[in-house]
């Protein structure tokens, strides 16, 4: 991986519920490239086939998936030009374990050395306002607080920069992502 790879690859990251799917798709709306989350695409693939893969019946496998997703995703990067924004990233796998008390396998530490990000990662703190439940997310607004704090101590162990995406309007978000990553 090249560093110019690196620095054009930027995470979007933290708890469930606090608009990181919701920015991603602003995103992508303005024409930037982007790489859909790995957790909730698999819960949806394993609903639709009744798969084993779910994080409620097996979570180690689930893991692995991801890890598996977010590796393919990185790799498909690879492969275009300019900036692109990933909902959740290779690290997330390794706050997953440790949130869910699962021990994080080698393989999975050497991915989050292997598959880089820019060093400045985008954490959304939980919103208790706009948090919702659903088909996919089973989580309690408690569970989303302890993921951002995974997040946050997982991303900062991996070496990388949080910057805290501020409780805004989806556009005023939007451009503070945008100024962000924007040289000056």
């Amino acid at each position: 991986m090249t560093g110019t790879d690196t620095e054009r690859f930027h995470v979007l990251t933290g708890g469930p519920g606090s608009g990181k799917t919701t920015l991603i798709e602003a995103l992508a709306a303005a024409g930037h490239a982007t790489a859909p989350e790995a957790g909730r695409g698999i819960i949806r693939q394993h609903m639709a086939v009744d798969g084993p893969a779910l994080p409620w019946n097996d979570p180690a496998l689930f893991a692995e998936l991801m890890l598996a997703w977010e590796m393919r995703s990185h790799e498909a990067a690879r492969a275009g030009t300019g900036p692109v924004f990933f909902d959740r990233g290779v690290p997330d796998v390794i706050g997953y374990l440790c949130l869910t008390d699962l021990p994080v396998p080698l393989h999975a530490r050497k991915a989050a050395e292997h598959f880089r990000y820019n060093r400045k990662v985008f954490i959304l703190p939980p919103w208790p306002e706009i948090f919702s439940q659903d088909a996919e997310r089973r989580q309690d607004l408690d569970e989303a607080h302890r993921t951002y704090q995974a997040m946050v101590e997982t991303y900062r162990a991996c070496g990388y920069d949080l910057v805290e995406v501020p409780r805004l309007t989806v556009p005023e978000r939007l451009r503070f992502v945008l100024d962000a990553i924007t040289p000056t």
